[in-house]
This record gives C-alpha cells, sequence and structure tokens, in this order.
C-alpha cells in the first residue's frame, strides 16, 4: 500500500507542474499587473480543467512508458465518469478527485492492457489501443456505481474539509506538520492534493490554490505560513550546518548549502536542505517538522493570507503579493523564525553533537559529485554513469524513475549497493523504501541524471538484445518480389503513418507470398488478405496484400498454410491474383510491418529498387 500511494503521490507531480505557468499567466493578466484579459483567461482556463488536467496528467504519470495511450485513457474515463455520474445525479461534483480516479484507473488498465491480443478480426483494436476502451467500459460501471454512492461521500469530505479549514490556527498548524513530516515517505503530494485541489469552494473553484487564484476572502491561510520556512528558517538552518560544521570541511559543505540555501529561498524548493540532516539527525527533522506547523499556526492567527502557484519561495511571493492579505507581516515572520531555526539548529547541532554535514565521519562526508567527476563532458552522464555503477550495475536495477528532487529506483539487491560511494558522487540524501525501493535525492537537475540513467539502460538491454534476440539481417528475406518502397509513401494512413508498426511496403511484381523468417503462422485472416507471422526470435510480422483488400472477402487469393503451421524461410504462404486485386482493389501495394517492436526499435531499409523474393540482407532492426 505504502509503495502504491507513493506512485501515486509521484505521478500527481505531473499535473502540478502546470500550476506555475496557470498562476503566472492569470496574475500577469490581472489589472493590478499588465491587465491584459486574455492572458488572464489563459491562465484562469488551466484551472477551470483542472480536474481533466489531472485525469491525464495522473494516467500518464502511472502508466510504465508515459505512453500517450494512457493520457487518452485518462481523459476518456474522467468524461464517462462526470457525465455519467450527473446523468444519475446532476449535484454530483467529483471536482480534481474524479479527475485523479479516472487517471489512476486509466494508469492501472494501462499497465494492464497494452499489449494485449485479441483474436484476428479485432487485432485492430488490441494493445494500446485497446486501453481507451476498457477505460471507458471501466468508467461506465464506475459511473453508475458513483452516481448512488457519491453524494453520502461528497457531503463527508465537504464536511472535513470544512471542519479542517474551520479549525483555523489549529488546522492549519497540523497539516503543516504533517505535510513536513511526511516528505520522507513521499506522501505529502497525496494530502497537498487534498488541501489545494479539493476542500472548499469558491465560484466553481475547488482547493486552497483554486480559491485563492479566484478571488477568495477565505482561502490562502493553508499556504501563507509556509513562506517564513521556505525563504527564512530552512535557509537559515543551512547556515547553521555550515558553522557547525567541523573548520576543515566547512567550506566543502558551504558550497552544497548555500545552493541549496537560495533553491529554498527563490522557488521554495526545500528537499536539498532536509535531506541533508533528515536521517543524519532525525530530531532536527523531528523540530523542523513542529516549526513548520507553529509558522503555519502564526500566519493565521495573525490574519495573514498568501498564495502560490508551485511554492512558497520568493517568486511566488512577489508575484502574489497584489492578492494576498498582510504579505509583509510575512517578512517579519520570516525574519523571526530565520533567528530561530538558526538558533535552535546550531544549538542542537553542537550540544548533542548531531551528524549533520560536515560533522560526519570521514568516510560519510557528502559531497555535491563535481570533485569525483572529470570536469569535461556531460557533468550528469558522469554522475548517472557513478551512481549507477555505485548501485551494484546496470544488472541490479529494475526501474528507473523521478520526480521533483529524487530518483525513485526499484534495485534487485540492496546489499549490493554502496550508500557511501553514492553521497561522493553527489546523492545528498538516501532513502530507503523497503527492502527493493529506494530513492536517491539528488536535487532540481534530477531529471537529466534520471534520462542519462535511462540513456544507459536502453545501451545496456540495447546490447543484450542484440546479442540474444536480435533479428539479423540475413534472417530476414524478401516475401514478395517487386519494388521496395517506404511506408511513408504509402496511399494509407495508417500503415504510412506506421500506426501498425514499422517496415517497408512492396509493389508487387509476382503473387507468390512465401515466409520472410523461420518461424510460426500466428493468424490468418478469414479473407485471406493478411498475415501474421511469428519469427523464432519473437518478432512478430504482419503481411497485409494490398490495400482495403479486405472488402474483396477472399476473392483472389489461395492459402498454402493455416494458423499454428512451422514455416521456414522462403516457404509459400498465400498466392494472390495479382490482376483480380488491380481490378477490384484500390493497390496492390503490399505493407509488411513488425507490430511488436519497442518504442527505441525501428526497421532500417538498406535497399530499394526491385528485388526478386527470398533475397537477404535488405533490412535490419536498430
Amino acid at each position: 500500500m505504502l509503495a502504491f500511494l507513493q506512485k501515486i503521490g509521484k505521478a500527481l507531480m505531473l499535473p502540478i507542474a502546470v500550476l506555475p505557468a496557470a498562476a503566472l499567466l492569470l496574475r500577469l493578466g490581472q489589472d493590478d499587473l499588465l491587465g491584459i484579459p486574455f492572458i488572464a483567461a489563459a491562465g484562469n482556463a488551466i484551472f477551470a480543467h483542472l480536474a481533466l488536467i489531472f485525469a491525464i496528467g495522473v494516467a500518464i504519470g502511472l502508466a510504465k512508458d508515459n505512453n500517450g495511450s494512457a493520457a487518452l485513457a485518462g481523459a476518456v474515463g474522467y468524461f464517462v465518469l462526470t457525465e455519467g455520474t450527473a446523468a444519475i445525479n446532476p449535484d454530483i461534483d467529483m471536482s480534481v478527485l474524479g479527475g485523479i480516479l479516472s487517471g489512476i484507473i486509466a494508469g492501472l488498465l494501462y499497465n494492464r492492457y497494452y499489449d494485449i491480443k485479441l483474436p484476428e478480426w479485432l487485432a485492430f483494436f488490441g494493445g494500446r489501443r485497446f486501453v481507451p476502451i476498457v477505460t471507458g467500459g471501466a468508467m461506465v460501471v464506475l459511473a453508475f456505481i458513483f452516481g448512488y454512492i457519491w453524494p453520502p461521500v461528497q457531503d463527508l469530505i465537504h464536511n472535513i474539509g470544512e471542519w479542517i479549514l474551520g479549525a483555523g490556527a489549529l488546522g492549519a498548524g497540523v497539516y503543516g506538520f504533517l505535510n513536513r513530516i511526511l516528505i520522507p515517505v513521499g506522501l505529502h503530494h497525496v494530502i497537498n492534493s487534498l488541501i489545494w485541489f479539493v476542500f472548499g469552494e469558491y465560484n466553481g473553484a475547488t482547493g486552497e490554490i483554486g480559491r485563492f487564484f479566484a478571488g477568495d476572502p477565505n482561502a490562502g491561510y493553508f499556504m501563507a505560513g509556509y513562506f517564513p520556512v521556505m525563504m527564512f528558517g530552512l535557509p537559515a538552518a543551512a547556515i547553521a550546518i555550515i558553522f557547525a560544521a567541523r573548520k576543515e570541511n566547512r567550506k566543502a559543505i558551504a558550497g552544497v548549502m548555500i545552493g541549496a540555501a537560495l533553491t529554498s529561498f527563490l522557488t521554495g524548493i526545500t528537499e536539498p536542505i532536509e535531506f541533508a540532516f533528515m536521517f543524519l539527525s532525525p530530531l532536527l527533522y523531528l523540530v523542523h517538522a513542529f516549526l513548520t506547523g507553529i509558522s503555519m499556526s502564526v500566519a493565521v492567527l495573525l490574519d495573514i493570507r498568501h498564495g502560490f502557484g508551485f511554492s512558497a519561495g520568493t517568486i511566488d511571493y512577489l508575484l502574489n503579493c497584489g492578492i494576498a492579505e498582510n504579505p509583509v507581516l510575512l517578512l517579519f515572520q520570516g525574519l523571526v523564525f530565520g533567528l530561530i531555526y538558526f538558533i535552535i539548529f546550531y544549538y542542537l547541532i553542537i550540544k548533542l553533537d548531531l551528524k549533520t554535514p560536515g560533522r560526519e565521519d570521514e568516510d560519510e562526508q557528502p559531497s555535491d559529485g563535481t570533485d569525483h567527476l572529470s570536469q569535461d563532458g556531460n557533468k550528469y552522464s558522469q554522475m548517472a554513469k557513478k551512481f549507477i555503477q555505485d548501485l551494484g550495475g546496470i544488472e541490479n536495477i529494475k526501474s528507473i524513475d523521478n520526480c521533483a528532487t529524487r530518483l525513485r529506483l526499484t534495485i534487485q539487491d540492496v546489499s549490493k549497493m554502496d550508500e557511501s560511494a553514492l553521497k561522493k558522487h553527489g546523492a545528498r540524501g538516501i532513502m530507503r523504501m523497503g527492502s527493493k525501493n529506494i530513492q536517491i535525492v539528488v536535487g532540481t537537475d534530477v531529471e537529466f541524471v534520471a534520462d542519462e540513467m535511462k540513456k544507459l539502460e536502453g545501451n545496456e538491454n540495447g546490447k543484450q538484445n542484440s546479442s540474444e534476440t536480435s533479428l539479423n539481417s540475413s534472417d530476414f528475406v524478401l516475401p514478395m518480389t517487386g519494388t521496395i518502397i517506404p511506408l511513408e509513401q504509402i496511399n494509407d494512413p495508417v500503415f504510412a503513418e506506421k500506426t501498425m508498426g514499422d517496415g517497408f511496403a512492396v509493389d508487387p511484381q509476382e503473387g507468390e507470398v512465401v515466409s520472410p523468417v523461420n518461424g510460426k503462422v500466428v493468424s490468418v485472416f478469414p479473407t485471406k488478405h493478411a498475415i501474421g507471422i511469428e519469427s523464432d526470435d519473437g518478432y512478430e510480422i504482419l503481411i497485409h496484400i494490398g490495400l482495403d483488400t479486405v472488402k474483396l472477402e477472399g476473392k483472389g487469393f489461395t492459402q498454402h498454410v493455416k494458423q499454428g503451421d512451422i514455416v521456414r524461410k522462403g516457404d509459400r504462404l498465400i498466392t494472390a491474383d495479382l490482376n483480380y486485386l488491380k481490378k477490384h482493389a484500390p493497390s496492390i501495394v503490399t505493407p509488411v510491418v513488425f507490430t511488436n517492436l519497442d518504442p527505441h526499435q525501428e526497421v532500417v531499409v538498406h535497399v530499394t529498387g526491385k528485388h526478386t523474393k527470398g533475397k537477404a540482407n535488405i533490412i535490419d532492426i536498430q
């Protein structure tokens, strides 16, 4: 359950990432700034369709390969769910929760059915095309169920939200504490989503962020208290850590912590600082969580309302001052909290000899990673190589993902991981989430490191595939005598756009079709116009004789094999009467496509022009 909730939290980050752009456009368009209505309308459009954006974003975030089919399924599911429930009960408003639920269902169904094989007469709707269909069907059932059970649930959520928001300083304080204390397990995004996007309603806008930008005079109390902590408190804690570091380590620690402090001050991204002491000194992190809760409560008691589109940093503070209430008081509160953070952190570190950065044992010293990397080449590529090495090699890594500041990894054997080396190569913190899941805090540029690691993983897998299951150019022969032409040049969008798969086409001179590989016949269409072969290496090849020839209902074709037959290269499969096809079909051009290639694979055609069936060395798969 914890791992599943962490995946949900990670998936929520994708739609949340659009909020800074929405908030920026909405604020810049207001009369107190640029006063340009269409810019404000553009920003408001994102807030107005936030539930749909969550449906799409969460679906992509949960899909194992972030495929666009999952996004389409998320949108389909959201429309079916919301319109279906509204038809049963017009008072139902699932808001962002409906979008999140639709995205979760679509993402899970994508992972289950993206490679499904359907009977040959339904083969076109198989694979990724099946996902939006099955999602729509599932959401029809859920729409019927939620149409009757959601009203009391909706009332319960509304009452909980009203209670929390109505609790004032106490409610804000508890939320602030929970928000920080849940960061180590990555579940803070879940509680944030309820506060930011669900609880409360004002002129159709829901959640603290939406209501704040919609002008709700009661919104912003559950965001204001973050500014003193993120702009002043944590940067002050970083300075305390620098001063408390051993003299010989102070310069190196300052280089790491000052950058993290500036990041927190400007953008509100705090994890690089928090993870610097979260596990080394849990007591400090507990104090930090309590101080965050106190700051949230104090801001409410001072009647301060402020908000953000991304996080409580200087950029959001300045941008939204015009619609805040008592924003100047936040600066004074921030200065006070900065002093409190510095005094408490410095005192506890020195008094209790806490092992904060710069005070650890020699082999535990953290680094920004640059001192162990060469100064030429791509920094992120080098860091990725080091991380893979420190994690026990690419064969020990089962999956690579990331959120805003962390790598999220599943590894085969945790005992092969070298935590000390990871820290020397740039890891700012390491979390073990069970026996196989770990998180490595890198910083705001984590995505570049993750991308480089995925490239290295792909290259390694590509090498393994090429040595184990690749289709050599000599293993594939031309199935028909004729002129080889690129798929893009044929007059059929399904094949030309490679919807069915990558490959080539033949403008045939003879009607005999032979097997291009050693393998098995997996499908012969009832109309005999197409045949599917699975090679011994696992590649699935579709030979579609002519275009729109399904309408011929088998006339003009002679079948020589049946489903399940084992065939060798050059074995006769089907004979087509080309003269008949020319008279009754739009084209005799025959696509030959590979239907199960991975997204990173492509068919490279080495020859063009007229060639005889059985010719080898015409393609490679790269």
